[in-house]
């Protein structure tokens, strides 16, 4: 397994600015981080999984650094085929350590060799999240301080405010 790879996974519906601070400091700790968009049947999301991929890969394009793929099935086990064995996973606020502490003992505890490592948002994206941005979007608010130009537009587009 390579120490160098870190998969960052997540639905990333969208990608926020929070993401990106928590991929490119990522990047000052392993060669590279596989955005891994999460392919769950079960939740609707607003983009789909071809129109997220499209979005991160076009935020992305100019660092061969990162690569954008997506799994299905048990996170361990795409790890795993990726040869890696971290799990870099973002934390916002205590209310999100409990639920990724649970995931994370859970991983460990399917696959020993795979560790999750937790990284704190900067403080000006502690607050964030894909969902918080979809709605405040959808209620026609500025978006702009919260996500990449790109998603932006691309949330305009989707909620018809043109």
């Amino acid at each position: 397994m390579n120490r160098h790879i870190a998969i960052y996974p997540g639905s990333f519906d969208p990608l926020t600015n929070g993401h990106l601070d928590i991929i490119s400091r990522g990047l000052e700790i392993f060669d590279t981080v596989v955005v891994a968009v999460a392919c769950n049947n079960e939740k609707k999301g607003l983009f789909s999984i071809t129109e997220r991929i499209d979005m991160i890969n076009q935020l992305v394009a100019d660092n061969p650094r990162i690569q954008v793929e997506t799994f299905s099935g048990l996170l361990v086990d795409y790890v795993v085929s990726k040869k890696a064995r971290v799990i870099l996973r973002g934390l916002r606020a205590v209310t999100d350590f409990e639920f990724e502490f649970q995931l994370a003992q859970m991983n460990r505890t399917v696959c020993e060799q795979v560790e999750t490592l937790f990284m704190m948002t900067s403080p000006e994206c502690a607050y964030l999240s894909s969902s918080i941005v979809k709605e405040v979007g959808r209620l026609k608010g500025d978006i702009s301080k919260f996500v990449p130009p790109l998603v932006a537009e691309k949330l305009i587009d989707k909620f018809g405010h043109r």
